[in-house]
């Protein structure tokens, strides 16, 4: 991508190499806790799917892999917070060791749903692994099992992360000018 294709970064926070060796730290402890289980991972459109894929390559046993896709309708004048599916499971988590993939978790609102809608359907267990974590916008706790890294209440984009629907594809994750 160009550099009049870009938008105005501030700055790279995570550069490419930064960003793989960080999975594949995350990537060595998933495998090491959950060596004796039934992996699934679930990806949480779109924006988890190049930290899924890059996730899983790393992930040293055997792992299934499934997507969800959510809508959110805080901008559009509903209550803060409202979420529903957009897509759903191909396939039964029940009885499954589960491990929910998210881009970056920062209110809490959006992982606190799919954590209590994905609770119901009977897997074995339950946790979060996201590639972001904003702590400082959270307004709902939740538990976060695997984290890559902790960031600022800043903009970001790249490796999944975009701005209206662009930049997804930058190898790493940069701080967008506001």
């Amino acid at each position: 991508m160009s550099e009049a294709q870009l938008p105005q970064l501030e700055r790279i926070l995570f550069t490419e190499e930064q960003i793989r060796e960080r999975i594949r730290e995350v990537a060595a402890e998933i495998s090491e806790q959950y060596r004796d289980k039934d992996l699934k991972l679930i990806g949480v459109l779109k924006g988890s799917v190049f930290f899924l894929t890059a996730l899983a390559r790393e992930i040293t046993i055997p792992v299934k892999i499934d997507f969800l896709a959510i809508s959110s309708f805080s901008n559009r004048g509903a209550a803060p917070g409202m979420v529903r599916i957009a897509k759903d499971l191909d396939e039964s988590i029940e009885g499954e060791d589960i491990l929910l993939v998210e881009d970056i978790v920062d209110t809490g609102f959006t992982a606190r749903y799919l954590l209590q809608t994905l609770a119901g359907r009977g897997p074995n267990s339950l946790a979060i692994c996201t590639l972001l974590d904003r702590t400082p916008c959270r307004i709902v706790q939740v538990p976060v099992a695997f984290r890559c890294f902790e960031i600022p209440d800043r903009f970001v984009i790249g490796f999944g992360l975009d701005y209206r629907q662009l930049y997804r594809n930058l190898g790493y994750i940069a701080v967008l000018k506001t």
